[in-house]
């Protein structure tokens, strides 16, 4: 149980730290709002304020995760300078870390069913990030379709190097390698290319 007292007011919040941190010990199957009721030390229905069932939870978690992947996205942008190739590497160093430091939240995330719309905001404020870290557009506007695609495959690609590290098949140090040679490839591509001027 937490021992992070929470005032009047944020019970909603202390209700997602606790979620988030069962989600590192045990998965989403260890989720239940009557033991984030016990671990936060309300009466087991007070959680039902402000989730009406463990749907909204996992809603609402998910929402929370890509508000942290963001967060953690600007810090890297906003510390790795103009050069393209170097903010794209923070990201990607931002993001891999993310997604292995918090594999359960990653993988509930881009589980959502979609019909949230504040989980749907969320998400596209992450996408939108991702957009202004890849560069300025062409001032045609580019082709869209490649730029969508573009972030698409840098979000595959690097959830699959978390996804090697989290179920051991690599080590996490390997994993800079493998950042450094996919990030590599993908600012060399064709794709990129079409996706934005050049950096």
């Amino acid at each position: 149980m937490s021992d992070r007292p929470f005032h009047h007011g944020n019970l909603r919040a202390a209700l997602l730290d606790e979620a988030v941190l069962v989600l590192r010990e045990s998965g989403v199957d260890g989720l239940s709002l009557r033991d984030l009721a016990r671990r936060t030390g309300v009466s087991h229905g007070a959680p039902r304020s402000h989730f009406v069932d463990r749907q909204a939870l996992l809603d609402a978690l998910a929402s929370t995760g890509f508000d942290r992947l963001t967060t953690a996205v600007r810090r890297a942008l906003a510390g790795s300078g103009p050069d393209l190739a170097a903010r794209f590497r923070a990201v990607a160093h931002a993001y891999v870390d993310f997604a292995i430091d918090d594999a359960a939240l990653m993988e509930l995330m881009f589980q959502a069913k979609g019909s949230n719309g504040a989980t749907r905001e969320s998400a596209a404020t992450l996408f939108t990030v991702l957009d202004g870290a890849m560069g300025p557009r062409p001032t045609d506007g580019g082709d869209e379709e490649a730029r969508t695609a573009f972030k698409m495959l840098f979000a595959a690609t690097m959830q699959g190097i978390a996804a090697l590290v989290a179920s051991r098949r690599i080590e996490r140090r390997d994993a800079d390698g493998l950042i450094q040679a996919a990030t590599g490839m993908m600012l060399a591509s064709d794709l990129r290319a079409r996706a934005t001027t050049a950096g």
